[in-house]
């Protein structure tokens, strides 16, 4: 019965923009059961019982319970909040503070192994109300389109964040082709991002070795295990503290030089994100660069874990003030300086003056002492790195062909129903 459905709609593959007729564009809670958590107050968390799900416990698409130490009686689980239990194989999601372009990473199933658990707020659950009709693994990734995504915006007056609940969910729809062809949809995606999570695998195992030949080289940097002679970073290396131009001085921006935050610092990558925002030349208000071969140290966070996140500068960028830089010397490589930073970040994060929030100063960062072993052997360490990061650029080139093919489905897939409901709104504008 399923091949002779997929059979009738062969023309149609899922590369196609146009969509067969036989798919139907519904209301989501006609598909749907959605919940969202209740809103439990911090006077009834306790050290044990029944886990509670927030939305910190999901990221990259994965649950953990491991981020958060936060439960409720057994008492109050299984009476109070029985109905709020959820179930292995719900799809939940976080539905609170979330950013549009990183709301992907924030959905996940449930497994077995998570149980039990109870909702909390900011999260919803979703089950199909009929797997005949509905296959919840296509409902996951209609979530990451731009037909749910837009809809959301709309909904929620277009705020570059996402909150959002079951009124909202009411209000929208899902385009929804037979089950067969939910299924081929759901299985070609999965292939895809099975594709994606390989070459992000290779990245982080290519990290991993890296890290492994630096400490085989040379040693815990904390505890300098190695005994290399030490130095302050102000005597191997200059650093410039980076600035935030005001809002209010418009020359200030413009499209010519990157302007960093911390968030663009990624750890353990050894490179930095792109920026949102670029420093114009303009009266030369670009406010203090660095040219490619520095090392950026994040050294204004809301969170000590955030102090030392280090990143290597490909290109010249200018910085806030959250970012210390450092310019190595002819005493010291730029790779070694780098690894140095990375693994042995406690050296940094010990100089904080602010236990509660981070912050490590020029001044403090200067007088950091670190290790600093002959320069021939930070020149062998280089040469392994960059063979290493090379292997990273074409693993993240590939890991970015394949992201474009798997976005390019995800919205072929529903592109057909969005130019839809345009049609739709057009139809029902004043206007007309």
């Amino acid at each position: 019965m399923e091949q002779q459905a997929m059979d009738s709609d062969s023309a149609m593959s899922l590369g196609d923009v146009t969509l067969p007729h036989s798919w139907e564009l519904i209301p989501i809670d006609k598909v749907v059961f959605y919940q969202e958590g209740p809103g439990v107050r911090n006077y009834q968390y306790t050290v044990f019982g029944v886990k509670l799900l927030n939305g910190g416990n999901i990221n990259d698409g994965k649950l953990s319970l491991d981020t958060t130490d936060r439960y409720i009686s057994e008492e109050e689980a299984y009476s109070k909040y029985q109905h709020f239990l959820v179930d292995e194989g719900d799809l939940v999601i976080a539905c609170s503070g979330i950013v549009v372009d990183k709301f992907d990473g924030k959905i996940a199933y449930v497994k077995n192994s998570h149980l039990p658990l109870c909702m909390n707020t900011s999260t919803m659950r979703f089950k199909s109300l009929n797997k005949d009709h509905l296959d919840l693994n296509y409902f996951r990734y209609f979530l990451t389109t731009d037909l749910f995504k837009k809809q959301l915006q709309r909904l929620i007056t277009g705020s570059a964040q996402l909150n959002f609940g079951p009124s909202h969910i009411k209000q929208m729809k899902i385009s929804l082709p037979p089950l067969p062809i939910q299924r081929h949809i759901a299985h070609v995606l999965d292939q895809a991002d099975q594709l994606r999570k390989q070459a992000q695998q290779m990245e982080t195992e290519l990290n991993a070795l890296a890290q492994s030949m630096f400490l085989e080289m040379f040693g815990d940097p904390v505890t300098n295990s190695k005994g290399w002679n030490t130095f302050p970073i102000g005597q191997v290396a200059s650093v410039v503290t980076g600035n935030t131009p005001s809002r209010e001085v418009s020359e200030y921006y413009g499209s010519h030089i990157e302007w960093i935050k911390s968030d663009n610092i990624n750890t353990p990558d050894d490179h930095l994100t792109i920026a949102e925002e670029y420093l114009s030349e303009k009266g030369k208000k670009v406010g203090r660069t660095v040219k490619s071969g520095a090392v950026l140290i994040t050294c204004i966070a809301g969170s000590p874990d955030c102090i030392g996140n280090a990143a290597i500068t490909d290109r010249e960028v200018t910085f806030n003030q959250q970012i210390n830089a450092i310019n190595p010397s002819e005493s010291i490589n730029t790779a070694y300086l780098y690894f140095l930073c990375l693994v042995g970040k406690k050296l940094i994060q010990q100089a904080s003056t602010n236990s509660m929030k981070g912050m490590v100063s020029k001044g403090a960062l200067e007088k950091v002492v670190i290790p600093v072993p002959p320069m021939y052997l930070q020149e062998i360490f280089s040469g392994n790195f960059n063979e290493i990061s090379t292997l990273k650029k074409l693993g993240q080139q590939k890991n970015q062909e394949i992201q474009n093919l798997f976005n390019s489905l995800v919205q072929k897939a529903f592109g057909h129903a969005l130019e839809e409901l345009k049609k739709v709104r057009l139809m029902n504008s004043p206007m007309t």
